[in-house]
């Protein structure tokens, strides 16, 4: 490393200091310093994505599996709202990532090119911290900051004037340790056993607390007081399978969930907020607790919320009423048999949970597909379930990305609705670039059929023929396998259980890119 370097490379070289591994990156002509950078010192895996979407949720997929950031590599403003959708899903994942913003030379700026934008303004929308660089000298300090502030599940936008970033003078700065998770209180804790020693209560789940260690002291919780286990209908990252605690999830429809939590006078939250309708409904609450539920905070998602549930299970063991863990313990649903016949989602659901191998990830956006099978993986092999937390659809395959570069020796799902997957179908071209080890299963009922679902509950009745059209994307038809194969994955195509079961079973037993097209005919 020479002595002196510019100021893009004393940023690169203290974000791999600072443990940063891999950028995903879709650049222009304001970051090609970043990406000379990159080429020139040895430890960032580059990964391309053709679109920003794709590299976005692919940042997102990697944190949530690595827990710790990529970086991404954006090109100005423009690039950067290509990407906020998923940086909208990261932020409520609560995933670490570090955004790296190219933006014109500050002489630039004041000459309104046809690509200047308020890069600042645009960034302080998905972020709890931002830099703009300011000088050469400090950009290195500013990289090193942005790493320690994206650690607990933050996103930190580092903007990067182009002249700034080609300018000698740069520094690399040492790393900085991250500031601790903040504890939580010993008094919060005895209080929110009190609520959960009464009759009627409820812990409610979201965040890191839905890893092995949390669930296993939430169980050792329901086992001495008797209260129910709930988590968030998308949490980030849910560790399941055959011998790990099974929780149940919150269902989707706002109706469906208030009955459901309309017998609770007290819940408690562990890293999750006070449960809520996805969207506002004629003549539904917005809250989801009953008016007279007691709510209170053990840990909120920022705090050492698995350290809080271990510290209360202690405290509930202790002093907790005696209840038979065999009749507090929500039973696992057995695997269910492999369907025979013509493909059906239930059935896929089935087959995949069967078939799965052990240590799997499954990124889930199958959305109306997917509606009723995740109960079918309770006693699947363990794997790690991955939702889509802010409701932007075209997260799940870049998702996919992300984690299978994070974990490249665990085999990743992606369970994938087709109207979804329109979003961002350049994944499947960085799947293939990269070689990644991700077997797609794409339902296609060539609708919008979540939106038919919601076109009834807001109360639109009767919609015409204009209407329905504005749901339908089945004319003309999408071919997933041409689209596969022309990224450069290897494709098949399911209308029946046996072509799926077989399609399904060559692509755990072989490494690389697939995708399975899953036609479904109502």
């Amino acid at each position: 490393m020479k002595d002196t370097m510019n100021g893009a490379e004393a940023l690169l070289k203290t974000l791999i200091d600072s443990g940063v591994e891999v950028c995903f990156a879709n650049p222009g002509t304001s970051e090609m310093q970043l990406v000379a950078a990159i080429d020139k010192i040895p430890g960032m895996r580059p990964v391309l994505g053709l679109f920003e979407g794709v590299v976005t949720g692919a940042a997102d997929g990697y944190g949530r599996m690595a827990d710790k950031p990529a970086a991404t590599l954006l090109h100005v403003g423009s690039g950067l709202a290509n990407g906020m959708a998923n940086l909208h899903n990261a932020k409520r994942a609560r995933t670490p990532i570090v955004n790296m913003i190219g933006d014109h030379a500050t002489y630039h700026l004041p000459l309104d090119a046809p690509l200047t934008s308020d890069v600042p303004t645009a960034a302080g929308l998905t972020t709890d911290w931002m830099r703009v660089c300011e000088s050469t000298e400090n950009m290195g300090n500013h990289a090193a900051e942005a790493v320690a502030a994206s650690i607990h599940g933050r996103q930190a936008n580092l903007v990067v004037p182009a002249d700034l970033a080609w300018t000698e003078g740069g520094h690399v700065a040492a790393p900085i340790e991250p500031k601790p998770r903040e504890q939580v209180d010993q008094l919060a804790i005895e209080r929110c056993a009190e609520l959960l020693l009464h009759e009627n209560s409820c812990l409610f789940l979201g965040g890191i607390s839905l890893r092995d260690r949390g669930l296993t002291a939430a169980k050792r919780i329901q086992n001495a007081s008797g209260a129910e286990l709930i988590h968030e209908n998308a949490p980030a990252r849910v560790q399941r399978g055959a011998g790990r605690p099974t929780v149940e999830r919150l269902p989707y429809l706002a109706e469906i969930a208030v009955e459901r939590l309309e017998k609770f006078d007290h819940m408690v939250l562990a890293g999750a907020k006070a449960p809520v309708a996805f969207f506002a409904y004629p003549n539904l609450p917005g809250e989801l607790t009953k008016p007279d539920c007691v709510i209170h905070t053990l840990a909120a998602p920022e705090q050492d919320v698995i350290a809080a549930i271990e510290v209360l299970a202690d405290y509930i063991e202790g002093k907790g009423k005696s209840t038979n863990p065999e009749t507090q313990d929500r039973k696992a649903q057995d695997l269910p048999e492999i369907p025979a016949g013509k493909v059906t989602a239930q059935g896929v659901g089935a087959a995949v949970a069967n078939l799965l191998p052990r240590d799997a990830i499954i990124s889930d956006e199958a959305i109306t597909s997917g509606a009723f099978f995740y109960d079918y993986f309770d006693e699947a092999a363990c794997h790690d379930w991955l939702n889509l937390t802010g409701g932007a659809i075209g997260q799940g395959l870049p998702l996919a990305i992300g984690a299978a570069v994070a974990c490249p020796d665990r085999k990743v799902i992606s369970l994938q609705a087709d109207g979804s997957a329109m979003y961002t179908n350049q994944a499947l071209w960085t799947m293939a670039r990269e070689n990644l080890d991700v077997c797609v299963v794409l339902f296609n009922n060539s609708r919008y059929a979540i939106l038919e679902l919601e076109f009834s509950r807001v109360g639109v009745q009767n919609p015409g023929e204009r209407a329905r059209s504005m749901l339908d994307i089945g004319t003309p038809v999408i071919d997933w396998c041409q689209i596969a194969t022309g990224m450069g994955v290897k494709a098949g195509k399911a209308e029946t259980m046996a072509e799926f079961r077989h399609l399904f079973e060559e692509a755990m037993a072989t490494e690389g890119p697939r995708l399975i097209e899953v036609v479904l005919t109502s």
